[in-house]
């Protein structure tokens, strides 16, 4: 078990040096979380998804969407939408960012994004989503990606033209969750899926789905061949994932789980990041949601729980933590 698996990645010029990889998570992978996932060895970073329709016509809130800190790179900014024309003017217009890959997203579940015929709704008209990516990749340098998912609905498995449309139309990579957009996030992510999408195309293929530990990185790769290994839940609450599975890739031995008090230091620096990032009244309520995905399984967690969702200060989070 000594060899090293974690490789570093190569995506359009871009080269990651690992490829474990945070995947974009809507009211997750702000800036704060970002950079703690980076401190603990993720390979690449994927931001919020930004709406390109909202960066058009200049909505405020989009703005901390779009915030990048220099200690990130290398990160994948991510835009979701419909309009070919509109995805790539706003690519185009952004491009001098400091990102360094633009994904478009092809696999968000959510219903308002669906009924407006963006994210996995996509997966239902290749052709509509081959002409975004390819007068994405036309209008700039930088590398552009693709997410999908296994399909719409099990009648609907589509991923592999998915990816064979991302590549002819100039993807550098493409993400496969192995679930459907019917699926959301239930039931077990189907990786044989993402092992045939592997064989059927030439570009980077980076699995997604029920990745939690080290050895479901190693089941991935062996069961599909994949290129990079992207990790969303099981980056809630745990950045230290990133950190546990390289220690162990590197030495064969599992990293005990942070103790209560690393636990309590990594919020209480979460939150002041966050309360920096988003003012206080946003920053403490933001943070009461990771606070539970933190201290989930440990002892009287169920309680904390109830208690954080209460706290209006920093000051009040960190005496209750302390206690």
């Amino acid at each position: 078990m000594k060899q090293n698996k974690i490789t570093p990645l190569q995506i359009g010029n871009v080269t990651l040096e690992n490829n474990l990889i945070l995947a974009p998570m809507a009211g997750v992978t702000d800036l704060p979380f970002r950079l703690l996932c980076k401190e603990k060895g993720a390979g690449l970073l994927c931001m919020e998804m930004v709406s390109a329709k909202a960066i058009l016509y200049k909505n405020k809130n989009t703005q901390a969407l779009l915030e990048i800190d220099p200690r990130e790179n290398p990160v994948s900014l991510q835009l979701f939408g419909s309009d070919p024309d509109i995805i790539s003017q706003i690519a185009h217009e952004i491009e001098e960012r400091p990102f360094d890959i633009l994904d478009i997203n092809m696999g968000c579940p959510v219903p308002k994004i669906v009924n407006n015929g963006e994210g996995s709704a996509l997966m239902k008209n290749p052709v509509l989503a081959g002409k975004i990516i390819e007068k994405t990749v036309k209008a700039i340098q930088k590398p552009v990606t693709v997410k999908i998912r296994k399909g719409f609905d099990d009648e609907h498995v589509n991923a592999v033209e998915m990816a064979r449309v991302a590549q002819e139309s100039g993807a550098a990579a493409v993400a496969v969750h192995g679930r459907t957009r019917e699926q959301y996030y239930s039931g077990k992510a189907d990786w044989d899926i993402i092992r045939q999408v592997k064989e059927a195309v030439s570009i980077p293929v980076i699995g997604n789905g029920d990745l939690l530990t080290a050895e479901d990185v190693i089941a991935m790769k062996e069961q599909t061949g994949c290129d990079g290994f992207m990790i969303g839940r099981g980056a809630q609450g745990n950045p230290w994932i990133f950190e546990q599975i390289l220690h162990y890739f590197r030495t064969g031995e599992k990293l005990p789980k942070p103790s209560a008090e690393e636990v309590t230091d990594m919020i209480l620096r979460h939150a002041k990041m966050m309360l920096e990032f988003k003012g206080e009244y946003t920053g403490i309520r933001e943070i009461r949601k990771h606070a539970a995905w933190y201290t989930a399984g440990y002892p009287n967690s169920a309680k904390l729980r109830v208690a954080i969702n209460a706290v209006e200060s920093y000051e009040e989070l960190e005496r209750l933590l302390k206690k």
